[in-house]
């Protein structure tokens, strides 16, 4: 086993130059065009990630200027499309408020219009009966706590998922009179 551990060592610089490093190939503007359009027609992005991935490339500034505007006439790019389906979906799926998308999409250098557009997929109906159905989950999940921490454990669950503190202490007032109802 040593002996095996030895040999693997002795080896390593050979290894890493084998294996890790690859030669860096700079593709021609019409491979980076078509890399960039499948990058783009595989799942909806947002201008800064295909930045991100054209200087990956090793592509230069004015060429990957000039690739995003080509893909924004093909329409392979749109800024509005995707915050709507970035909004729509990281609501519906992961139940994120909306403190915690406009956060998110601000980290992707979208304008606060951007943002704005794909705020209106949320329904308010929709959001307060989410948040309700969270903070009751949790809650339950909290029943065998202390009152004072049942509340506070709850209010930083929703805090972390992004919902309005106002929001919450208003769901949480609703539970406790449903409660005290109960009793």
């Amino acid at each position: 086993m040593s002996e095996l551990i030895f040999d693997l060592l002795e080896n390593i610089p050979t290894l890493t130059k084998k294996y890790l490093f690859k030669p860096k190939f700079t593709p021609t503007p019409e491979q980076a065009f078509m890399k960039l359009k499948h990058y783009c027609g595989y799942q909806e992005r947002c201008h800064s990630e295909v930045k991100e991935k054209a200087y990956k490339l090793g592509l230069r500034k004015a060429l990957v200027e000039q690739l995003i505007s080509q893909l924004i006439e093909e329409d392979y790019l749109n800024e509005e499309r995707y915050a709507k389906l970035f909004v729509g979906g990281y609501f519906r799926q992961k139940k994120w408020g909306i403190n915690k998308i406009v956060y998110a999409l601000r980290q992707k250098k979208l304008s606060e219009y951007t943002i704005k557009k794909g705020l209106k997929e949320i329904d308010r109906d929709e959001y307060e009966k989410t948040a309700t159905k969270l903070i009751k989950a949790k809650w339950i999940l909290l029943k065998h706590e202390q009152y004072i921490n049942r509340e506070t454990k709850a209010m930083s669950y929703m805090m972390q998922k992004g919902y309005e503190p106002a929001l919450i202490q208003e769901i949480i007032k609703n539970l406790r009179t449903e409660s005290v109802k109960n009793k």
